[in-house]
């Protein structure tokens, strides 16, 4: 079931983008990000409503932990200026180069408290495999 949600994270960004990016056309990249996560604000209100689930905030929690959302704001601001340069496959699929090599090196050195999982050589070949893909993608 986890695979499957994933791989469905997959087509919801893929849909999210192409969204985002034809509002950012409509209405400028500002403008478009403040509506995309005031909508996204709104909704997640009414999911809370319906499930009757109450926010509480763990003091513990270390305060970096929520610039997240600032993370989440970039995102689609970066993925609005590139989906009206690039097209929605090279958005994604530099997205996805950018997000498996920054996920190798958090692994391999710890980062963020995240268990280390070192690099292995052989995955190398998966990563020029994928900059191959996209150098085809560009070219043809």
């Amino acid at each position: 079931m986890k695979i499957f949600i994933s791989t469905f994270i997959g087509t919801l960004i893929a849909i999210m983008i192409v969204f985002n990016g034809t509002l950012s056309n409509s209405y400028g990249n500002y403008t478009s990000t403040v509506i995309i996560h005031i909508t996204g604000l709104l909704f997640i209100i009414f999911l809370l409503l319906i499930s009757k689930t109450k926010i509480t905030l763990n003091k513990a929690t270390p305060i970096y932990l929520y610039s997240a959302g600032a993370v989440g704001v970039f995102t689609v601001l970066f993925n609005n200026l590139s989906y009206s340069a690039l097209g929605l496959s090279m958005t994604i699929a530099l997205g996805l180069l950018g997000q498996s090599v920054t996920s190798i090196i958090i692994d391999h050195f710890g980062v963020l408290g995240m268990r280390v999982i070192r690099f292995k050589k052989k995955k190398l070949i998966g990563l020029m495999l994928v900059c191959f893909g996209i150098f085809v993608m560009e070219r043809f």
